[in-house]
């Protein structure tokens, strides 16, 4: 029965946190909006790559975390690990 309340409660928090940021959704800058609309290919080009830019090293880090996570879940999840054939007591 506790299993059943936490998991509604955090169904609850998550879906409270996806709730917080639609209003989010509609902050725009207008000034950026229209000077890029108003600018050649070449800046468009610019906007578009520096947009990758800023996008791809934080999806490889997250990605890596993930994977180093994965890697270590055996680990954490055995509480006889390496470091209890250490220890003779």
């Amino acid at each position: 029965m506790v299993a059943r309340s936490l998991k509604f409660g955090m169904l609850a928090a998550a879906l409270f946190c996806l709730g917080l940021a639609l209003p989010a959704h509609a902050q725009s800058c207008s000034l950026c909006y229209t000077q890029a609309a108003s600018s050649g290919p070449r800046i468009i080009q610019a906007l578009r790559s520096g947009i990758l830019i800023l996008v791809i090293p934080p999806a490889f880090m997250s990605v890596g975390i993930t994977m180093l996570a994965w890697k270590k879940r055996k680990h954490f999840a055995n509480p006889e690990g390496p470091e209890a054939a250490e220890q003779s007591w």
